[in-house]
Parts: C-alpha cells; sequence; structure tokens
C-alpha cells in the first residue's frame, strides 16, 4: 500500500503537469468550457479581441482569453509553455524556438494570419510630402544626423522645429521589426525617444505633439496623425501604405502578422485558428484596420 506522503507527491506532480497536457487543445474551465489563452503583440491585439468576442458569440461552449504585452510577452509565454496560441508582429527567433522546444518539448508552429503597414504618423499639420528609409534611418538612428524638421525642408511653426522621436519599448514585435528593416541589424536607436507601450498610445502622442514623428501598424491611425508616404531609395517614388501596397511588395515597411502555437494545434485550438483564416475571420481583420490573406484561386 503507497504511503500517504507519495500519493501527496503524486497529486502534486499531477497538477504541476496538467497546464502542459492540456496546451494542445484548450483547458476546460469550472463551467465545462473550453478557455484558450491568447496573448502577445500589441499590434494585433484589436484585431484578437474582435476575433475573440465574435467566435466566443457563435461558440458559448469556447472562450478565447486576449491580453497585449508586445510580442515579447507572447513568445515568452509559449517558452514556459502557458499559452496556447502567442499573437507576434515579428517572427520567433531560433534561440527562442530552442528555448521552448527545451522547456516544452514542442516546437512553436508558425501560421500566417494576416498583414500589417507599418506607418509612418506626423501631426496632421506637419506638411511633409513624404519620408525615405534613409532619412528614417537618420533621424532614429544612433549617430543620426536629422535632428529638425527643417533639416528637411519642412518649415515649421516656432518652437516645433525639433523632431520629438516616438517609439515603442524593446519588448515590442513592432520595434524589432522597424529596427532590422529601417536601421539594420547593427544599429540601435538613438537615446531620448519616448518609448510607449501600446501602438494606440505612439499615434495617440502624436495628435498632441507638433514636432513628433512616430511608426505604428496603419489599423492604430487615428484624427489629429496623419500617415506620411515612403520612399523606399532614392529616385524612386513615395508609397502610402494600403492593402493594394503591401500585397504587391510595393510598400518598403510591411510585414506579415503570426500566430504561434507549440506544436501543430488540435481540437479547438485549431478550429478557432482554421476560422480566423476562413472568409469570416479575415473580413473581421480587414475592418479592424489590419490586410487579409490573398483570396486563394
Amino acid at each position: 500500500m503507497r504511503s500517504a506522503p507519495f500519493l501527496q507527491a503524486l497529486a502534486v506532480a499531477g497538477l504541476l503537469l496538467a497546464p502542459l497536457a492540456c496546451k494542445q487543445t484548450g483547458s476546460r474551465s469550472a463551467k465545462n468550457r473550453t478557455v484558450i489563452q491568447n496573448t502577445g503583440s500589441d499590434t494585433m491585439v484589436n484585431a484578437a479581441q474582435a476575433w475573440a468576442e465574435e467566435y466566443s458569440a457563435l461558440h458559448p461552449d469556447v472562450s478565447v482569453e486576449v491580453s497585449g504585452g508586445g510580442s515579447g510577452t507572447g513568445i515568452a509565454a509559449l517558452i514556459n509553455g502557458t499559452v496556447d496560441i502567442a499573437n507576434c508582429s515579428r517572427k520567433v527567433e531560433p534561440v527562442e524556438s530552442q528555448k521552448a522546444k527545451a522547456n516544452t518539448g514542442r516546437d512553436p508552429v508558425e501560421l500566417v494570419v494576416g498583414y500589417d503597414a507599418m506607418g509612418i504618423f506626423v501631426h496632421k499639420d506637419n506638411p511633409l510630402p513624404s519620408i525615405s528609409l534613409e532619412q528614417l534611418a537618420e533621424i532614429y538612428g544612433e549617430r543620426g544626423s536629422i535632428t529638425r524638421w527643417s533639416q528637411l525642408g519642412i518649415q515649421m511653426p516656432e518652437g516645433a522645429d525639433e523632431i520629438i522621436l516616438i517609439g515603442r519599448q524593446s519588448n515590442s514585435g513592432t520595434y524589432h521589426y522597424f529596427r532590422e528593416t529601417v536601421l539594420g541589424k547593427k544599429r540601435d536607436f538613438k537615446l531620448g525617444s519616448r518609448d510607449m507601450h501600446g501602438s494606440k498610445d505612439v499615434v495617440e502622442l502624436v495628435t498632441k505633439t507638433p514636432g513628433a514623428i512616430s511608426y505604428s501598424g496603419i489599423g492604430y491611425a487615428m484624427p489629429g496623425a496623419r500617415m506620411v508616404p515612403v520612399v523606399l531609395r532614392p529616385g524612386t517614388p513615395p508609397v502610402a501604405p494600403s492593402a493594394e501596397t503591401t500585397l504587391d511588395g510595393s510598400y518598403p515597411i510591411a510585414r506579415p502578422l503570426f500566430m504561434y502555437t507549440l506544436g501543430h494545434p488540435q481540437g479547438p485550438i485549431k478550429d478557432y485558428l482554421d476560422w480566423i483564416l476562413g472568409e469570416q475571420g479575415q473580413a473581421m481583420l480587414a475592418r479592424s484596420g489590419y490586410i487579409p490573406l490573398p483570396k486563394r484561386k
């Protein structure tokens, strides 16, 4: 007959293993509803919340719990095995995938669920007609030479000539994507920027700051700020962010949006992701200001 301490230890072990065992199919709540934990990218959080609410309305036996915090937060939860789906506006890096495999025994599986064009936002009264990737690098990059709007030929009101840099915190996938695409992997951001937690916060601050510039997903456009067309290289025309220019590759700072699971999804998680990729889920993505996947021919 087993001793009481042995049985207690066995019960504790079962409780510790239970969260990992349910991460492929969602967990069961006390009311016998399937709960899917979904966290990560602030860029994607509006779409993720819209998806979750609509899907739960269609499937009352499933609850999708959404939280933001940034792509890094979602990836950390994936590595720890504490989330069913991680939202990311950047790819999981090889070292992160290796950590997830070592910690959970499963590889992160990537799913592209749509696209996002990264808008360059200035105050609505700023007359800047366009901006190049090279100019952006000199504005945001360390040792960058551009610090005033007058250097770009822009006459701003008195006291607003200084370029106020607004960006994202380092946990953000948007931060990482902008650094790699605009600054280059070997160059870091210059000091002195106002780094915000959320995509909405970034644009909102621009609306209140005449001399500001920022970068954020086009789904967060709002009155008081406008998006500036971007020039890929000298001699090429400026391109405005849109669904068309994102899908044809002409807008230079557009990116896919990812959802990651540990191993290939099964059960309710697979059903939910299939719905997101379907006609209804993709239409909701478009209504949230993002760019749906091209329709299969």
